[in-house]
């Protein structure tokens, strides 16, 4: 993923937590039928995104583009302006379920970008793949084991088609079962601390992590 976009999710998923806390309003990594209304909305328009219910950040995009259009301010969340604007009626209070502790999980985990990767590593000075998972989690305030093999045994499995953010992703590199791990973000996108770039989004489809990736499972 280009540093440029790198950047944008990170202050994108900033600008869109600290919103959640005060008022109803859909921003990235919220999933569901409010966000896939959104979306279908923003498609018939005309906007590149398809309704799949995962505010990533295609509608992030979709909706600052939407939001230049009317102009409104362009921070890529939907609010109640927005809203209004888009399905021409008042926006319902927001469901949000085990996606408040995702949304958190993602704003937590991308604030280490570029953190170098340290073998043992469990700080914010440097990070191994668990470590780095357990870290992002205790920050949320749910405990994990300390080695990945041991968190591939939490939560249930999900499906790769069935992905959602703050699932845990696995794979089988240095040493047979689950031996890394990161964080789901969206479309196809996790961050993980690599023993070769440090805390870094990566592509589940490139041809490295494809051939390796055994599974994920759901924590939240």
């Amino acid at each position: 993923m280009r540093k440029g976009l790198r950047v944008f999710l990170a202050s994108m998923i900033s600008t869109c937590w600290f919103s959640v806390a005060g008022a109803s309003s859909l921003g990235l990594g919220d999933q569901g039928n409010e966000v896939a209304e959104v979306q279908a909305a923003l498609s018939g328009l005309g906007y590149d995104v398809v309704a799949d219910g995962d505010f990533g950040p295609g509608t992030v995009a979709a909706v600052s583009d939407f939001q230049t259009a009317c102009g409104m301010e362009a921070d890529g969340s939907v609010g109640p302006e927005t809203y209004s604007a888009l399905l021409g009626k008042e926006m319902p209070a927001v469901s949000r379920g085990s996606s408040i502790f995702a949304r958190r999980i993602v704003q937590a985990a991308m604030e280490h970008l570029g953190t170098p990767y340290v073998f043992g590593g469990t700080s914010p000075g440097g990070f191994d793949c668990s470590g780095y998972v357990r870290y992002v989690f205790a920050h949320a305030g749910i405990s994990l084991p300390r080695m990945a093999d041991e968190q591939y045994e939490l939560g249930h499995p999900v499906s790769e088609g069935n992905l959602r953010a703050g699932d845990l992703v696995f794979f089988s590199t240095y040493d047979y079962g689950a031996s890394h791990v990161g964080i789901y973000l969206s479309e196809g996108n996790f961050i993980n601390a690599s023993s070769s770039r440090g805390v870094a989004i990566d592509s589940l489809y490139s041809e490295y992590w494809g051939s390796c990736y055994i599974g994920a499972r759901r924590i939240l």
